[in-house]
């Protein structure tokens, strides 16, 4: 769900505040928070075993053949740049290990590629809002898996448009495929689907 007024559009909240009040609930109230341009995005739904199940997979394809300075990394912090106010939190960053070194939020420029698995309670977060705020970020490569269809796709070669900073390249994929994320091709077998666990 996305929490963004009418007169918010016209006129953002400060980000500074809405940063304060995702720090304030991020204890007390179930859930994700990111914040992006239109306001504060709350994914209210705990994470289902079969995303869960594909981030694990993912992550550890991707580690296995990725040299040992990088991450396949999966959890906090979030990345920021507040200039721009967005904060977002992807479901695994590739990064290098010495861009870790920091306190607080990493800087969304040293991804070398951001992934995420679509949620079953807001597929939109993942499908527009980070299609959008990435590029943006400069995020150099976003990979998207959707167990709901058991499809996915990789974007890349960011460029300037009329809206600002987009994905150029775009190539979709099947649920079974091989899929190169940035340099590096795992293979998309035994992800599992969202109606394999019934939901």
């Amino acid at each position: 769900m996305t929490i963004a007024p009418d007169a918010a559009r016209q006129e953002p909240a400060p980000y500074k505040a809405m940063r304060d009040a995702v720090e304030s609930l991020h204890d007390t109230v179930p859930g994700k928070f990111e914040i992006t341009r239109e306001g504060i995005v709350h994914d209210m739904m705990a994470p289902s075993g079969p995303h869960e199940l594909t981030v694990l997979r993912v992550r550890k394809r991707l580690e296995r053949i990725m040299p040992e300075e990088l991450a396949a990394h999966s959890g906090a912090p979030d990345v920021e740049d507040r200039p721009e106010g967005v904060l977002r939190l992807p479901d695994i960053m590739l990064i290098a290990e010495i861009d870790m070194e920091i306190q607080g939020s990493f800087d969304p420029r040293t991804l070398l590629a951001a992934v995420e698995v679509v949620s079953r309670s807001n597929p939109d977060n993942d499908w527009v809002g980070k299609m959008r705020d990435y590029p943006l970020l400069g995020v150099p490569v976003y990979a998207v898996f959707d167990p709901r269809t058991g499809t996915g796709a990789v974007m890349s070669d960011i460029h300037q448009t009329p809206d600002g900073p987009r994905y150029a390249t775009r190539r979709d994929f099947l649920y079974g495929e091989d899929v190169t994320i940035a340099q590096w091709t795992i293979s998309t077998d035994g992800l599992p689907r969202y109606e394999d666990a019934g939901e």
